[in-house]
């Protein structure tokens, strides 16, 4: 059979790159991921078991994500300061002419394979998990979806890094399954998801296991979290930071990226992932917020739905949650845990993100960098979701001459952001990974050390 212009376009790497700067992704990272493109194309088809006769195959680039500040305070209500990185998943899907889902993840080179007819129960554990849950979700939501895909996934994202590699590879599904099922055609699609901030809202109900609007619920992949992660992947806008209020997800404002400055992304190689005990310490934070709201409204009467619009009630409003907590005998938390709870939401949410957004808007490097310091210490006294690796990467950068550094996402692992001059992120990028090699000389072979500017939102090339 001849090729397609799709399969054409797709095998042509400046052509890719071309599409992929049109978006934002600037050269080195667009021809970089013009060859993730190209690999995963080639795989897709030249694999016996792909339908070869159905229609032409897409592309997709999903990125993931940098929290520059807003640790833990997503599910609380609060805001967050965020940006998309020049890492992520490139997909390259093909409509089935059946129900058939086969999603194919490159570098593992395994397959899960699944009718959306009967979708089966998730894998815990397994990275299979992620794409499973989605399209239960999408099928119990949108019952007239039939179409399936054959899809390939590659990724230049260090896993489990804290960059979102997971959130990531289920807004790829879900933006494939809603491609090939052409669902923002639908009556129920359009009304449920109006933009990118709803669809956001609904990829992080998908993966925490909660319902969106009218869309019922169907089992999460295990984790209580917020949509931080899934705005920033779809919402951002390169060469931006984006600052977001959630529950219900809002903009509050755009700040652009300061000139001449750059990101380096530093993996610790202590895995983040949300499984087993990360996973139980990670949603024990989520439980702490929801015993802080328990308290308050079985002492006020008040329906207050997240700890951000408690802290917003009254001039009095924190010290008075502040002494029900020390007093409470909650069964799972002492007083002392969740009055500390409370103090790392005010000191990050309160304190630290509006002064930070408005210390880099007038470009004050200076203040910036104090405010950010002042997060990472917070996580490490209060939130007490570092580790020696993270602990020492954040004050390795400063040492280094990094503007600001800290620790981001889920914490218990992970990566450290810094923020670099441009001209100097190279030589930055070599001193940091050496010192993190000699000092943790066992975890250099999963440690990476990576450079990026604020990256474009995910989109369909």
């Amino acid at each position: 059979m001849a090729e397609s212009y799709g399969s054409v376009m797709l095998s042509n790497r400046e052509a890719l790159a071309d599409r992929l700067m049109e978006r934002r992704l600037h050269g080195d990272a667009a021809w970089a991921k013009a060859e993730l493109f190209r690999v995963a194309a080639e795989r897709l088809m030249t694999d016996p078991a792909s339908d070869r006769l159905s229609a032409e195959p897409i592309a997709v680039w999903v990125p993931g994500r940098v929290e520059v500040l807003g640790k833990h305070t997503d599910y609380a209500g609060g805001s967050s300061i965020t940006t998309a990185t020049e890492y992520g998943f490139a997909a390259v899907a093909r409509p089935r002419g059946d129900d058939r889902l086969r999603v194919t993840e490159l570098h593992r080179d395994e397959t899960v394979d699944l009718r959306l007819a009967a979708p089966p129960r998730p894998r815990l554990g397994h990275w299979s998990n992620y794409p499973t849950t989605v399209a239960r979700r999408v099928v119990r939501n949108f019952p007239n979806v039939r179409c399936g895909a054959d899809v390939v996934l590659v990724s230049d994202l260090p896993p489990a890094a804290g960059m979102s590699s997971s959130s990531a590879l289920m807004i790829a599904t879900l933006l494939v399954l809603s491609r090939v099922n052409d669902l923002p055609a639908t009556a129920a699609y359009r009304e449920a998801l109006a933009d990118e901030v709803d669809l956001a809202g609904y990829a992080a109900s998908i993966e925490a296991g909660q319902g969106f609007g009218t869309l019922e619920a169907e089992g999460g992949v295990g984790t209580f979290g917020g949509s931080e992660d899934h705005t920033a992947i779809l919402c951002s806008r390169a060469g931006e930071l984006s600052q977001f209020a959630y529950c219900p997800t809002r903009l509050q404002r755009r700040i652009l990226f300061p000139v001449g400055y750059t990101l380096v992304l530093a993996s610790s190689g202590v895995v983040a992932e949300k499984t087993g005990a990360a996973l139980e310490l990670y949603n024990r934070q989520s439980r702490l917020v929801a015993a802080l709201l328990g308290l308050w409204r079985e002492s006020t009467g008040r329906p207050d739905p997240t700890l951000a619009q408690v802290v917003a009630s009254g001039p009095d409003a924190v010290q008075r949650l502040r002494d029900m907590a020390a007093g409470a005998e909650h069964p799972q938390f002492s007083g002392e845990q969740l009055v500390t709870r409370l103090d790392h939401f005010i000191t990050e949410n309160v304190q630290i993100i509006p002064a930070a957004g408005d210390a880099l808007e007038a470009m004050d490097m200076d203040q910036f960098g104090r405010l950010v310091d002042a997060s990472q210490r917070a996580a490490e006294q209060l939130l007490g979701n570092q580790v020696p690796q993270t602990v020492y990467l954040a004050a390795q950068a400063r040492e280094l001459g990094a503007v600001a550094a800290s620790s981001f996402g889920a914490g218990f692992g992970g990566s450290v952001w810094a923020m670099v001059p441009h001209d100097q992120a190279e030589s930055f990028q070599r001193r940091l990974a050496e010192a993190y090699r000699e000092q943790f000389p066992m975890l250099a072979d999963q440690a990476d050390v990576l450079v990026s500017r604020p990256g474009p939102a995910a989109c369909i090339l």
